[in-house]
């Protein structure tokens, strides 16, 4: 993707209540078990998967990483503000990083994703993502010893005043060019009320890229057109581009994009929920994108997306994209061929309050409970 324009859940896959107010179709108050997926009849073979538990006892984790350099240890975001790290099958006692006295948490806001430099095992640099005590964005830069971050070394590259408390998309990730990439929601409350996704003269709604390797670089605009991008993820192996967007009252969608992609992409909010029209007014710059795989009610009602798998434990789902519902807890997952969703299937496999996903240094994937609990992809 070319940077396009230079600009001068939880989330709504957090906590079930947080965006209640917001789906009217009166299916909230169903239980788990009435969300099936039609595509079942129909669904190829499925491989043998299974989820093997390997933490319990955290305080709502949020997000997963780990740097290149240290396959033994997993970092785990939780939401109040801290890092933990799962070294040799064990939660360290010490985090990684502390920082609860600046994280307004609860609801959608919290400290939300950690990214690590490509080159950390020798600049010790990484970075997060959180709302501050007044609710609004920071993307922050710190240094580590190595074992714990050092407090000392904060530095802002990112700052966006967030008009509603919901919304704040929340992933910092490196992309395959070296940038970090930061998604933002359109802002909160519910149907884009201010129309921010569709204005380039704002931050939200959007996906951005920051130079963190050329002081002094501003964020650019790369993508417009998201409500609220709760997770999004590079192909390891082709650079390829996968984002979960969490849907109004209608359709959760899974957006794609080739890493060959010309320049600025507009996934269609709030014109568009899904493949449906939900404005009736034209859309603003940039190519349209459609959703290559969307879901409704009757499945699920918040997006949480993930990875393509690219490890070897599991080589029978090696080049499948996998996502899941966080209120359902169900998992899906789809090939991409020729620049379209193929071999879509619910899985077998399902994880309660659905946080995120997570992959190593080796490609291996991992899931993460808000009750609590990881669970690393097994066969």
């Amino acid at each position: 993707m070319r940077a396009w324009v230079a600009a001068g859940a939880l989330v709504a896959c957090g906590l079930f209540a947080a965006w209640a107010s917001e789906r009217a179709d009166g299916t909230l108050q169903q239980t788990v078990a009435k969300y099936a997926s039609p595509q079942e009849r129909t669904a190829p073979q499925r491989a043998a998967l299974s989820l093997e538990r390997i933490a319990d006892d955290l305080d709502s984790p949020l997000h997963l990483a780990q740097p290149r350099s240290e396959p033994d240890r997993l970092y785990v975001v939780e939401q109040a503000g801290r890092i933990r790290v799962i070294e040799s099958g064990r939660v360290r006692s010490e985090p990684f990083l502390d920082i609860r006295s600046l994280v307004q948490s609860g609801g959608e806001q919290g400290l939300l994703s950690v990214a690590f430099h490509p080159n950390y095992a020798k600049n010790r640099r990484f970075f997060v993502n959180y709302t501050d005590r007044n609710g609004h964005t920071r993307v922050v830069e710190y240094r580590s010893n190595g074992t714990s971050a050092l407090p000392r070394t904060r530095r802002q590259w990112l700052f966006i005043e967030q008009p509603y408390s919901n919304h704040n998309g929340g992933l910092v990730l490196f992309g395959p060019d070296g940038r970090l990439y930061v998604g933002m929601g359109d802002g909160g409350a519910g149907g884009d009320p201010e129309n921010r996704a569709q204005n380039l003269g704002t931050l939200l709604g959007k996906l951005l890229t920051i130079n963190v390797d050329r002081a002094g670089a501003k964020p650019q605009i790369v993508a417009l057109g998201l409500r609220n991008p709760w997770r999004f993820a590079f192909d390891r192996a082709n650079g390829d581009l996968y984002i979960g967007d969490v849907g109004q009252n209608a359709f959760e969608e899974i957006n794609y994009v080739s890493r060959r992609s010309p320049g600025l992409e507009n996934y269609g909010w709030d014109v568009y929920e899904g493949r449906a029209r939900f404005e009736s007014k034209r859309p603003s710059r940039g190519r349209l994108i459609f959703p290559i795989a969307t879901y409704g009610r009757g499945q699920g009602v918040s997006v949480t997306g993930g990875f393509v798998y690219r490890g070897s434990t599991v080589p029978q789902i090696r080049g499948r994209y996998f996502y899941g519902d966080f209120a359902s807890g169900t998992i899906w997952s789809l090939k991409v061929v020729r620049g379209k969703a193929t071999q879509l299937r619910r899985e077998q496999i399902r994880v309660d309050q659905l946080a995120s996903f997570g992959e190593d240094a080796r490609g291996e994937l991992y899931a993460a409970s808000l009750s609590g609990s990881v669970f690393k992809f097994a066969p």
